[in-house]
């Protein structure tokens, strides 16, 4: 009899997974931690990744981000956790010979550490005009915001957010964000906030208009997700085009 429930619960989760891939945008991060002394060794060699992409046609994608932090994240679109064991580089490598092994210890020489998670992008948490793309032209400065929080507080803290949306929307705000939430890779549970703008005065314009339109009724909405998480972390990045990569239709 246990051996059944354990089947069925293990067969639950995997369709329930299945589900949340199916409604849910998912993307897998690289991320690499730069040293600050090889940032312009490692844009020489993200480059040179990227010409040898564009040569191979390589059969995948990403969004190049850099922030203040100096960590470069590169994100790709999934749709499934299948899509994990895909080696999209396979035909690449081996074209290339050692060239391929050569340029990886040229990255591996600009970094002490990098690592590779997964995201979803939360749709009904977040607020944005219907329709409205991921990357927006000529809005390629972020602000993003880690909110963690503990298992207890799960719930908590999506109310919260659930709240501040309802304000945004009553007072018909023109700051808009989009919400994700960790997943597999992540040693910590966080919600991350992105907002988009033109440039680093463009998002402290927007920001200070924002304060005014949703005026002392913010503290309270702001309180319920403050409130429930275990901290809280703000970066600014931009969107790296000249870094990022679509293979050729």
């Amino acid at each position: 009899m246990k051996t059944i429930k354990t089947t069925l619960l293990l067969s639950l989760l995997l369709c329930f997974t299945t589900y949340i891939c199916q409604a849910q945008k998912m993307f897998t991060v690289h991320q690499d931690n730069v040293k600050p002394s090889m940032i312009m060794e490692y844009e020489a060699v993200a480059k040179k990744l990227l010409e040898a992409s564009k040569k191979h046609n390589v059969k995948t994608s990403w969004t190049a981000i850099t922030t203040n932090e100096l960590k470069y994240l590169y994100l790709t679109p999934i749709n499934n956790f299948a899509a994990l064991d895909e080696r999209p580089f396979a035909d690449m490598a081996k074209a290339m010979g050692d060239d391929f092994g050569k340029m990886f210890d040229e990255f591996d020489m600009c970094y002490d550490s990098h690592t590779d998670y997964n995201i979803t992008l939360v749709e009904d948490l977040s607020y944005m005009e219907e329709g409205a793309p991921i990357i927006q032209e000529g809005e390629n400065f972020r602000k993003f915001y880690y909110l963690y929080f503990t298992p207890a507080n799960a719930a908590k803290i999506r109310e919260g957010i659930e709240a501040v949306k309802a304000l945004y929307i009553a007072k018909g705000s023109t700051e808009y964000y989009r919400i994700y939430r960790s997943g597999f890779g992540n040693p910590e549970q966080f919600y991350l906030v992105v907002v988009s703008a033109k440039d680093e005065i463009d998002s402290a314009t927007k920001s200070k208009a924002n304060d005014k339109v949703l005026g002392l009724d913010k503290w309270d909405a702001f309180s319920k997700v403050i409130n429930n998480t275990s901290r809280v972390q703000e970066q600014s990045g931009e969107i790296r085009p000249d870094l990022s990569y679509a293979p050729k239709e």
